[in-house]
């Protein structure tokens, strides 16, 4: 089921923010987890039971975890975390190694399987590692309850899509929370602003890049390749940023505060501040559970930029098993090494125009290795790009842009960080905690009556996320 469906807007939210206004906190909480288990097994339901098994892996390992004591207890830590790690390896990468394997071989080593990606499994598993390494860490006390931990990794606002939630940030909440009102008007404000940005603008913007993106790379011209490209970078900000503002809001909705994931990237100066900027839950992430634990910038320059190549290979690989993902993880990687080593200082001494303009460029070719249906096409999507071609004269730019898309490109290209920052006030209104005012009421209902008007007239709402 997804937030931009129509059973999910008028039928499944509904029901399920009525019931819990009507219930106690130990009600809310079983109907909050009958109705993840719901969302989640709504499309697959046989993955529901892989998701339970999870669940149940991690809460079992994390009363191991606690009974355990000494050298047991990182034993203890390590079994649960290789299992997590099998069972993601499995399902997500399992036909990448055995197709690396075998054509490195040149015979079948390893048996080729079809085996379907479980939507949010990424997501999931890295929220219930996080959970096992803190409790192992000490962070807070074990939780006996199965029912609230399977609540933390199945709530279905963050399941399929994030933010990733780590467990100590929602601990308290999962035994006692308010909904109050100013915070229950400002989670459907969040929401509703989110829903505009997936279905108004990213839903638009993906239509086209899936048209160009469809093309063979030689056909395409060196201003379609372009425009391609910006479609993209403007589809998954919106996209993923929108969903993003979508879960948030649900959780307030349901008295639960997330973090913020995105804070306009696209307003970078280095490659380093965009990852500071773009999906903050899964950086942050990679920070705690792999950057540290290798050493961080601890141990000379050396081991800290060696730290950066294995967090953003393994960044890519999260992405998607595909050897595009691990170049699109790469490009990132190398960009910050670079930058750690001698360019970032260059910049700040630069005009900020110049940095903003570079950090762009990277991004934007990034996002080409990342959309492209593989590694080749896409180094053949660059290769226009960077060299002037008129491509085939059958698929001009022009016949990818019109009227309507011409206005969302312009409003995809302000509102994505520029607008707020030229209009401080623009950007208080969308984020500050408060109930809206009647101005802004009337631009929500406006905006989620469009939004209805354009689910209902057209089937095409991609989900990016399938991917991951």
């Amino acid at each position: 089921m997804l937030f931009s469906s129509l059973v999910f807007l008028w039928i499944f939210l509904p029901v399920v923010f009525l019931g819990c206004r009507l219930l106690p906190l130990r009600g809310q909480n079983a109907l909050l987890l009958a109705a993840s288990l719901l969302f989640y097994g709504w499309g697959e339901p046989v993955y529901l039971f892989l998701m339970l098994a999870s669940i149940t892996l991690n809460w079992a390992g994390g009363l191991l975890i606690d009974r355990a004591a000494g050298g047991g207890r990182r034993a203890a830590l390590a079994v649960v975390v290789t299992a997590n790690l099998l069972l993601l390896g499995y399902f997500k990468y399992y036909g990448f190694v055995a197709g690396t394997v075998d054509a490195l071989f040149r015979s079948e080593v390893l048996p080729l399987r079809e085996i379907a990606l479980p939507i949010g499994i990424s997501f999931y598993t890295f929220q219930a590692m996080s959970y096992v390494i803190d409790l192992y860490r000490g962070h807070y006390p074990v939780q006996k309850s199965w029912f609230r931990l399977a609540l933390y990794i199945s709530f279905f606002p963050q399941l399929i899509a994030g933010p990733i939630v780590q467990y100590g940030q929602i601990e308290q909440q999962l035994g006692s929370r308010t909904m109050y009102a100013q915070q229950t008007a400002y989670g459907i404000k969040r929401f509703c602003w989110g829903l505009g940005k997936k279905v108004i603008l990213a839903n638009a913007f993906a239509a086209k890049a899936d048209e160009i993106y469809g093309l063979a790379p030689a056909e395409a011209s060196t201003a379609l390749a372009w425009l391609g490209a910006v479609y993209y970078t403007l589809q998954i900000y919106y996209d993923f940023s929108g969903y993003s503002d979508m879960a948030i809001g649900l959780g307030e909705m349901f008295g639960f505060h997330f973090l913020e994931n995105f804070n306009y990237p696209y307003l970078s100066a280095t490659v380093t501040e965009f990852w500071r900027r773009w999906h903050i839950s899964l950086s942050s992430w990679f920070r705690d559970y792999l950057y540290i634990p290798l050493g961080g910038n601890r141990r000379g320059q050396a081991r800290t930029l060696r730290n950066l190549f294995i967090v953003f290979l393994v960044t890519g690989l999260w992405h998607g098993a595909s050897w595009q993902f691990v170049a699109w993880g790469l490009w990132h990687g190398a960009f910050l090494i670079v930058e750690r080593l001698f360019l970032r200082k260059k910049l700040e001494s630069w005009p900020k125009a110049i940095g903003h303009g570079y950090t762009m460029l990277v991004v934007v070719l990034g996002w080409v290795i990342f959309r492209a249906p593989g590694l080749r096409a896409g180094l053949g999507w660059l290769k226009a790009m960077v060299l002037p071609t008129a491509g085939s004269g059958a698929y001009p730019a022009l016949r990818y842009v019109d009227g309507r898309t011409l206005i969302l490109l312009a409003a995809g290209i302000l509102l994505c960080g520029i607008a707020q920052r030229l209009w401080p006030r623009l950007k208080q209104a969308l984020y500050t905690r408060s109930a809206p005012g009647p101005l802004q009421g009337a631009a929500l209902l406006v905006c989620l009556f469009g939004c209805t008007m354009l689910l209902v007239s057209s089937t095409y709402n991609p989900f990016i996320y399938f991917r991951f």
